[in-house]
């Protein structure tokens, strides 16, 4: 694809030095676009960023037989009065609620649980019927009173939520812990090092769930984790500071050999163990095996794509730009032509030929606006195609510094082992 042609192309504007890197660098290089406080366009680059997160995410729920479907996003209150959550006082600061014009109230969906247990008593009579295991990626409505962070906390953003259904709490932990380790496969892959953190239910359960967290200086949560210093210690003790009974220094309550260190995070994941809550209130009954009627077994699992690639940027930047994880770039190739255009376009074409995704720039702009803006969108490979190079190609990798000449064959298979490797 020709860069001359894509909508839109990088800004040249400054920022205001407050402001988050994510949104600096994202706007900048054209990934999103702020239609107001918490709200923002996903262009282009950053609807391809957000796909790649998305297949990732849908290849892994898929394998643990996690099936894919779409659900409303206008909510009618009296589903929600069946759990007495349309009331609750903190779920009224978050929700959206409102009348239409015929006095009827609606809320916009922050969450599924109330709409998924409605769908499950439509559909599910005898325990044959379960386990149910269902997940979509939708837009999520929260009234954040202080939108910020760039992408990172929104009032409207991008979410995948699974929803799984059992007939024993046996049978939904199992399922929940299959879960937290599939997360953790979904995030390496993403690119991120993941910490797994114990954390209250919130307006979701009165049980503990668990948060999957990234380490980040611009964070907003605060953790609490093990200092295992001693290398033949495998403690994974982990909590959020809203459960946290202790301070920094303090003996590991769990392994009683490391101290305790706080550290800022950023969350990025979420599941939750929800018990027989919902199904009770809902009244959402199965008939067993002896046809006596008992309640369902319900977890919640919440992944949030668009914050995962605000936290991307938070962890892999420059001062140049973006370093995006090959895994999720939006395209593997910045092509660059230095007054070498009918080369370089038999070049890019033989790329794509070889299933390699290229952006190719073939702006009459100088070569220190095309290398820059390469940087600055941040995609694993910068090629340039010049005088200079002869026959050869210049080959560079963004989070390095080494420029090889290299020739097509070398580095389409370079660059198509490196994205075979990743799948």
């Amino acid at each position: 694809m020709k860069y001359s042609t894509f909508f839109p192309k990088s800004r040249k504007q400054e920022f205001k030095d407050d402001l988050s890197i994510n949104a600096k660098y994202l706007i900048k290089a054209g990934y999103i676009d702020q239609l107001m406080a918490g709200s923002y366009t996903l262009l282009p680059l950053g609807f391809r960023v957000v796909e790649n997160i998305k297949n990732i995410i849908r290849e892994e729920l898929n394998k643990t037989g996690a099936q894919e479907l779409l659900m409303p996003l206008l909510h009618p209150r009296d589903i929600w009065d069946q759990t007495g959550r349309w009331s609750d006082p903190d779920v009224k600061q978050i929700m959206y609620q409102f009348k239409d014009i015929h006095g009827k109230e609606f809320g916009l969906s922050f969450t599924h649980e109330e709409i998924v247990m409605n769908l499950l008593g439509k559909m599910i009579q005898s325990y044959k019927d379960l386990p149910v295991k269902v997940y979509h990626f939708s837009t999520k409505f929260r009234n954040e009173p202080r939108a910020k962070s760039g992408i990172l906390r929104g009032r409207e953003f991008m979410m995948k939520d699974l929803y799984s259904a059992h007939v024993s709490e046996e049978d939904m932990y199992k399922y929940y812990n299959l879960v937290k380790d599939v997360y953790i496969k979904i995030f390496k892959r993403i690119g991120l090092d993941v910490l797994t953190v114990e954390a209250s239910g919130g307006v979701f359960t009165d049980k503990n769930s668990h948060e999957f967290q990234v380490l980040s200086d611009v964070g907003e949560d605060t953790i609490y984790t093990c200092d295992c210093s001693d290398k033949s210690c495998d403690c994974k003790f982990s909590q959020n500071k809203e459960i946290f009974k202790g301070q920094d220094g303090d003996k590991c309550p769990e392994c009683d050999d490391c101290i305790i260190k706080s550290a800022k995070s950023i969350e990025v994941g979420n599941i939750f163990p929800l018990g027989t809550k919902y199904s009770e209130s809902q009244k959402v009954f199965y008939t067993d095996s002896e046809g006596n009627q008992k309640p369902i077994w319900f977890a919640s699992y919440g992944i949030g794509p668009t914050r995962i690639m605000g936290a991307l940027v938070e962890v892999f930047h420059d001062d140049k730009g973006i370093i995006w994880p090959k895994s999720v770039a939006p395209f593997q190739v910045y092509l660059v032509s230095l007054n070498k255009n009918d080369e370089a376009e038999k070049v890019c074409s033989e790329l794509e030929g070889a299933g390699i995704e290229v952006l190719y720039d073939d702006r009459d702009i100088s070569a220190g606006e095309k290398f820059a803006n390469a940087d600055l969108l941040g995609f694993p490979y910068r090629l340039v195609i010049s005088e200079k190079s002869g026959d050869k190609i210049e080959f560079k990798e963004r989070n390095g510094s080494d420029v090889e000449l290299l020739s097509l064959d070398k580095v389409i298979s370079r660059v198509g082992e490196e994205t075979e490797r990743l799948t």
